[in-house]
């Protein structure tokens, strides 16, 4: 339940942690599982009166705080867009409240929160799930908290089950062991990644006395020693109303919900024992300077990373920290960038302000270019660090970053469940919700001045921490270790999963099951349609003053020609590096200083562009979106510098055991004659040329094959005329080209292969076969199927077996891929080397289970349930309420579809669910790809 994969940059001060958010196993399905991890927060910007006003609005007006008589504080907040509620317990304990010999124990805890209570004894995933809840967990340094947001009549409902598992968590020895299990895969999973290795090592020299150097995560010594008395004591002691905070933000009535509140939580008694203070002394700082830290070990890249010790995250000197880091890290402008990046000698710089409770780090990190020696790297960082503490900083850079800063909260705060995360982050952390508050006022105040004197009080050579991975090999895909086989085992499997639908309406707390949820009363998007072909939708959205905006231009990897693998990505990453008019600096600042975002990525069928801004900015947004895509001219220099990233980027993707699962399982799903076949290789990336690129971006990127959806605070007229005026000149000549796709089937057996990857600690396992495409009319009942099946971690079949019952993975999830085209079905899993077989195996069978008998009728009304009740939830957030505005109309769906989706989901028959099954799932027919550490035999 938890999560250190890919690093994320978002930023917001005190949630600045050194995240791995989960990509492994969240990919898709929204499941109910946890982080050991708390959210960074991307940052943006308006105009200083105007966020003097907003940036209070959407962090603290209209919060209101009740403590009742046993200590629990109660943070409510009304907000009326959309009538979802997010329902969030946050408990201040974490692994700052650990030492060596227990390091885990918080998290462990966390996971043992979803395995019932005594009132209901039941995987807790499962009711979540039948509320329609968007809902999962993260522990991290100072906190642990659980996190629910659904529908507003299921608000009662999800504060039952949170005052529920604060006092009758059921911890026993069967659970235990199983759930023990389950952490280890997990924290297997985070070892596969040089740079979570690296990091702990550096945080433990940083650290040696206090827990922030431990891994937030645990251990697997330790957690394999954990007894039920040590997990059920740290529940007695922390998980206490005195020791809690209970956020709700969304449309309710204030009153009315802190008497259920009240009536609920209040008989719980709070704990004798309850503290929050953490096992060691505070820390202290460092006056010597220290040896780097080397792991030399199997890998793809050279990385670096220097950490500075910080003070904690209430230190008056924070905000100009964090000024400082966005003028060294933050875009393409910023010294660290140019410095490293710009140059060559780097792919990729980020850098982190971690502001906790007792202490915090500012943390850089580097990836080297191919060849590069970490010592000149860190020679030239140093250099730039320099520059700013020596010369200062410019009031351009200040003035850019403080404006960043300050806009994020608001582009931030756009859903109900970021507004609670920052309000509980707030209070659990910094010890008042009202910190963000305090905050931005003191980003206000930061000068010049200030940054250079943090800069040289905090980044002195002596005071810092450097580690080193220095890559031992290289695992190349072409070389792996493959074998191909079909044999397969038979292995203990439960045949009572089909009951648990029946025990979920047992256990769930009232709340109407009977009928079906009906949908959003949506309006439809404005649609219009230039004469050169450009579609575009656009949906007013008063509730915050932003814009997001989503695009897909029909130019993706499927276009890629065999021997230059690659290049639709390299057009897409290039886009953004300079036009007739602009240079890459002069596109980067002028986005910079608005705070805005604009992003192109390419996908197999087509370019998605992503975009976002406050209001008033959304002008500039379009006019750059227009510039880049009618006039891109692909300086050579940057071509150079964005190959190099492509290469780096390559050489990970090799080293990490779920992209080669990946590559491995479609090349192997689809024939070397189709499309998406292909995938970049060294070879095909040297092999492009500037003039690929400028021909590739002539042919595919037309007006005719774009599609653009806006969602947010404007006015339809305005901005139809600004489109009109930026892209209606945009001349297109022939027909756009088109591709067909050969038609393929399922295998004729089962196909094992299984890549082998040298230094990693974790399997994972993809498992499936060709699928339908987006137009299909059994596209509704697969949706219900796969829920049932493998959509949610916790609540589906497959999560009740491999994970729940027979603890063999942290994490497994089924979905139906599908495009324009024919797509894949696929499950994704991790697990032990030596639990892979069994894992596999038992999945197998209960493919084979829904294949032969189909699915329960109690099933099939809780999964439509979930789907609908998720679907309204996923529409109150504008990401992704643009993006289904967008791919509907990409895949020619009728204009009703927004709305229309919830009654096709209710009308799905149990005729329809059984038949997609016996059709789509073929458990004897299936391509079943395991990549990292060499399978061993089971021995259970």
């Amino acid at each position: 339940m938890s999560v250190f994969n890919k690093l994320h940059r978002y930023r917001l001060s005190i949630f600045v942690l050194t995240l791995w958010l989960i990509t492994v196993l969240l990919l898709s399905d929204g499941s109910a599982t946890s982080h050991t991890t708390a959210n960074f927060f991307k940052v943006k910007s308006l105009k200083e009166n105007v966020l003097k006003k907003t940036s209070k609005e959407y962090v603290t007006e209209n919060v209101s705080q009740t403590v009742l008589e046993n200590g629990l504080m109660v943070l409510t907040k009304e907000v009326h867009s959309a009538p979802v509620v997010s329902v969030q317990m946050w408990y201040k304990v974490g692994s700052r409240n650990e030492q060596p010999g227990v390091n885990g124990i918080a998290h462990q805890l966390e996971h043992m929160m979803f395995k019932g209570t005594k009132n209901r004894p039941i995987q807790f995933g499962r009711l979540f799930s039948a509320l329609g809840s968007d809902s999962n967990a993260f522990t991290t340094y100072d906190q642990t908290a659980y996190y629910n947001t659904a529908e507003r009549d299921k608000l009662n409902a999800l504060l039952i089950l949170e005052a529920d598992r604060m006092q009758n968590a059921l911890i026993d020895a069967e659970n235990l062991e199983s759930e023990k299990r389950v952490v280890i895969s997990e924290l297997q999973g985070y070892e596969n990644s040089p740079e979570y290795r690296l990091n702990r090592a550096v945080l433990q020299t940083v650290f040696p006395e206090h827990p922030y150097g431990l891994p937030v995560g645990g251990t697997k010594i330790d957690v394999e020693k954990f007894q039920v008395k040590q997990v059920q004591e740290y529940y007695r002691k922390f998980y206490s109303p005195d020791n809690a905070v209970l956020v709700i933000v969304g449309d309710f009535d204030t009153a009315k919900t802190l008497k259920v509140v009240k009536d609920i939580f209040g008989k719980i008694q709070k704990s004798q024992v309850s503290s929050v203070k953490s096992q060691v002394s505070s820390v202290k700082s460092q006056k010597v300077s220290h040896s780097p830290i080397i792991l030399r070990e199997p890998g793809a890249n050279a990385l670096l990373q220097a950490i500075y010790p910080l003070p904690d995250v209430n230190h008056p000197d924070i905000p100009a920290l964090d000024v400082m880091d966005y003028i060294l890290t933050e875009g393409r402008n910023s010294r660290l960038n140019q410095a490293l990046v710009e140059s060559g000698i780097a792919t990729d710089v980020t850098g982190s302000i971690v502001s906790l409770r007792e202490a915090g780090w500012y943390e850089l990190s580097v990836t080297a270019a191919p060849g590069e020696n970490l010592k000149k790297i860190d020679t030239a960082m140093q250099k730039a660090i320099a520059s700013v503490a020596v010369q200062g900083a410019k009031a351009e850079e200040v003035n850019r970053a403080k404006a960043q800063l300050e806009a994020a909260v608001i582009l931030n705060n756009r859903d109900i469940t970021s507004q609670a995360m920052q309000l509980g982050n707030d209070q659990t952390t910094a010890g008042d919700y009202r910190y963000t508050e305090r905050y931005l006022a003191a980003v206000r105040r930061v000068t010049a001045t200030d940054v250079q004197r943090v800069t040289n009080k905090y980044l002195q050579q002596k005071a810092r921490f450097v580690g080193n991975f220095e890559p031992t090999q290289i695992q190349a895909l072409e070389k792996s270790n493959t074998k191909l086989h079909s044999t397969l085992i038979t292995e203990n499997f439960s045949t009572g999963t089909p009951e648990v639908a029946s025990e979920v309406v047992k256990y769930l707390p009232p709340v109407d099951m009977k009928t079906v949820p009906t949908g959003l009363s949506l309006t439809p998007p404005e649609q219009f349609k230039l004469s050169n072909g450009l579609e575009v939708l656009l949906l007013p959205d008063k509730s915050t003053p932003t814009v997001t905006l989503s695009g897909y231009i029909k130019a993706g990897n499927e276009f890629d020609p065999e021997a230059k693998a690659g290049l639709a990505s390299l057009v897409a990453e290039n886009l953004m590096n300079g036009t007739k008019t602009r240079d890459v600096l002069a596109i980067a600042k002028a986005l910079d200083e608005r705070g805005a975002s604009l992003d192109f990525e390419s996908y197999r069928e087509g370019v998605e562009i992503q975009g976002s801004s406050l209001a008033g900015d959304l002008p500039v947004v379009v006019q750059i979106l227009a510039d880049v895509v009618k006039n891109p001219t692909f300086p050579s220099k940057e071509l150079e510098l964005t190959r190099q990233q492509a290469l780096t980027d390559l050489k990970e993707e090799l080293d990490d055991p779920t992209e080669v699962a990946k590559r491995t399982f479609v090349q192997s799903v689809y024939p070397k004659n189709h499309p998406l076949h292909k995938f970049a290789t060294q070879k095909s990336l040297q092999r492009i040329r500037r003039e690929d690129l400028v021909a590739f971006k002539a042919k595919h990127y037309r007006p005719d094959a774009m599609v653009l959806a806006l969602v947010g605070d404007f006015d339809p007229q305005q901005v139809r005329s600004l489109i009109e005026a930026e892209f209606g000149n945009w001349q297109v000549s022939g027909q756009a080209p088109k591709l067909e796709y050969p038609v393929i089937s399922v295998p004729d057996k089962i196909m094992r292969v299984n890549p082998v990857l040298p230094g990693k600690a974790q399997a994972v396992t993809y498992m499936g076969n060709t699928g339908i495409n987006r137009r299909d009319p059994r596209y509704y009942a697969a949706l219900v199927l796969n829920q049932i099946l493998g959509g949610d971690t916790l609540s589906s079949r497959l999560g009740a077996e491999i994970r729940d019952r027979q603890g063999l993975t942290y994490g497994i999830y089924s979905t139906f891929q599908v495009g324009k085209n024919v797509g894949i079905f696929l499950i994704e899993m991790q697990t032990a080397p030596e639990d892979t077989t069994r894992a596999i195996n038992s999945t197998r069978r209960l493919l084979e289970e829904i294949h032969q008998q189909g699915v329960t009728p109690e099933e099939l009304e809780t999964a439509k349930r979930t789907l609908i009740s998720n679907y309204n939830v996923s529409l109150a957030n504008p990401d992704e309420l643009s993006y289904r505005i967008l791919m509907n109309q990409v895949y020619g769906l009728d204009k009703e579809e927004l709305r229309s989706f919830v009654s096709k989901i209710a009308s799905v028959t149990l005729e329809q669910v059984n038949q997609a099954g016996r059709e789509l799932l073929h458990p004897d027919k299936i391509v079943v790809v395991t990549a990292g550490p060499t399978i061993v035999a089971d021995s259970h």
